[in-house]
């Protein structure tokens, strides 16, 4: 079901209960406002481990994008991924026109046939575009990604925020889906309450992700967003996102969610928006919480500047240059991480990392 109001340009606000395959050890523990599934999703691999396919920034569209895409098949086929997570900026370069948009195929089931598996997707600052690619600046555009829940096997969108316990009873793992773009849009949502910092949806988000993370029962809890509180990337850090000394052009209002809501309550912080692989190391002031950025399935950095004085941040692995994917297997006692880059040529993949981290 939907309901329609009006604001700056349209919003789109879903309704209805969650849907979730009976049989399924992955549930969606959503917020109020859900799209039920209407196709058979895929089920994650059964068991007290899992292992997690890390993407992000992916949906070009282009042979970057399949080149990540062959290496993920390729590494799929010797150790099979239990799920995916792919970290936002799904469809570039302005997000969808609406749940039947023809990039949905060109920009993830087609460069992802194979990968058979259910997909927890974040929304990024490229899929609320409004004036220009990547402004934040129409946050309602977003329900269209909401909306393809219904329609895909693999894509699991059940809200704009929610989590997903793998397995479904006594989890190893714990993912907790947020989306933060009403907080570090480059066009701020000032004219429309419903979106604002302490409007409806943030204060509702916060209140949901609160109590989501006291209840959790889940030996591993890992927070999922497209931008991160800390890179070494040209987006920066955020409160200094970009190097803007403007709020909240700056991201700062990102920034203070992150210290009040997020830092010491999950043992991992996973995000995108910059085109970039980096395994930050954990410290005081993230209270322990690990940032890991994998934006790199569809571009990279290259060149790309960093704006402003940016303090760069002890990395246990990081590159600004080359493509490539994560990957995290999780047990009840331990969990391990790999980076692989990807030559866009060939489509090979390289580990230039395995490490535990818990």
């Amino acid at each position: 079901m939907h309901e329609f109001s009006t604001g700056i340009g349209r919003r789109e606000v879903l309704a209805g209960a969650a849907g979730v395959v009976a049989g399924m050890s992955l549930v969606g523990l959503t917020p109020a406002a859900a799209v039920p599934a209407e196709v058979p999703k895929f089920a994650p691999k059964a068991g007290r481990t899992a292992r997690i396919l890390i993407t992000g920034d992916a949906g070009t569209g282009t042979r970057t994008q399949w080149a990540v895409a062959d290496a993920a098949r390729a590494f799929h086929a010797r150790e099979p991924f239990s799920m995916a997570v792919g970290l936002g900026d799904n469809i570039y370069d302005s997000g969808p026109s609406g749940p039947d948009d023809a990039q949905f195929a060109t920009k993830f089931e087609d460069p992802n046939a194979g990968l058979d598996f259910p997909w927890a997707m974040v929304l990024g600052n490229h899929d609320t575009s409004g004036v220009f690619p990547g402004d934040g600046g129409w946050l309602a555009r977003g329900n269209h990604e909401v909306e393809y829940h219904a329609k895909s096997a693999r894509w699991w969108m059940p809200s704009r925020y929610y989590s997903v316990r793998v397995p479904e009873q006594n989890p190893v793992v714990e993912f907790f889906v947020l989306d933060l773009n009403p907080l570090a849009a480059y066009i701020p949502p000032l004219l429309d309450p419903y979106w604002a910092v302490d409007g409806p949806y943030m204060n509702a988000q916060r209140v949901w992700l609160d109590r989501a993370l006291a209840e959790s029962t889940a030996q591993w809890k890992i927070a999922c967003t497209h931008h991160p509180y800390l890179s070494n990337g040209p987006h920066g850090d955020a409160g200094s996102y970009e190097g803007l000394p403007i709020e909240p052009l700056n991201g700062v209002h990102a920034k203070r969610f992150f210290e009040d809501h997020v830092l010491g309550k999950v043992s991992f912080l996973l995000s995108g928006h910059d085109h970039t692989l980096q395994v930050l190391e954990p410290t005081a002031a993230t209270k322990g919480t690990r940032q890991i950025v994998s934006g790199a399935a569809g571009k990279t950095a290259g060149g790309q500047p960093r704006f402003g004085d940016k303090p760069t941040h002890p990395a246990l692995y990081e590159t600004q240059h080359e493509l490539g994917f994560m990957v995290m297997d999780l047990t009840p006692d331990t969990v391990n991480l790999r980076v692989l880059t990807v030559d866009p040529a060939s489509g090979a993949s390289t580990q230039v990392l395995d490490r535990r981290l818990g």
